[in-house]
């Protein structure tokens, strides 16, 4: 008899979530997104440039800098960041496709933890769990302090592999 190997359900969407991120064209970041309610898949997105406008690949990288003061480990620092300002982003493009009635109560898969506008947008969303792999640690605390005070699930999948053929040097 064969043994039935199937994955989880984690695994499964976020699988997803990355072969959904090998349609960006970002030179910096790939990123995939998925809206699922219970077990069922409501819609997928990635990031890129609006349609019909060039993107990143073909125009270039619009980067802009802001810096913020934070707090670390007692200290004031000023962080720099910087963020492509051509691109939307995998989080902002699913809320644009998606209806807010499949958003109320769902969940969204996304490849990398959201940043503080998508976190801001999602909050507002009607969904209810963040599932993301990649950290980004430009936002974290403020996000994490947000979707606590929200009720919102944000959780961090460790441990998880994504599949091979979707991986690409991430840059920040």
């Amino acid at each position: 008899m064969c043994a039935d190997i199937r994955k989880d359900w984690d695994t499964y969407f976020m699988d997803i979530a990355y072969m959904v991120s090998t349609r960006s064209r970002c030179p910096r970041r790939h990123v995939g997104a998925v809206l699922v309610q219970g077990k069922k898949l409501l819609g997928t997105a990635y990031n890129g440039a609006p349609m019909g406008v060039p993107d990143c690949s073909e125009a270039g990288c619009m980067i802009s800098e802001e810096y913020e003061l934070t707090n670390q480990d007692g200290k004031e620092v000023m962080v720099k960041k910087q963020r492509c300002v051509r691109t939307i982003h995998a989080e902002q493009n699913l809320l644009l496709f998606t209806d807010r009635a499949d958003r109320e109560g769902s969940s969204v898969y996304v490849t990398d933890e959201p940043c503080w506008t998508c976190a801001n947008m999602l909050a507002n969303s009607g969904i209810t769990e963040i599932v993301f792999h990649r950290p980004y640690p430009k936002d974290t605390s403020k996000v994490r302090q947000m979707m606590e005070h929200k009720g919102i699930t944000f959780r961090s999948l460790s441990g998880y592999e994504p599949p091979r053929e979707t991986l690409m040097t991430v840059s920040d």
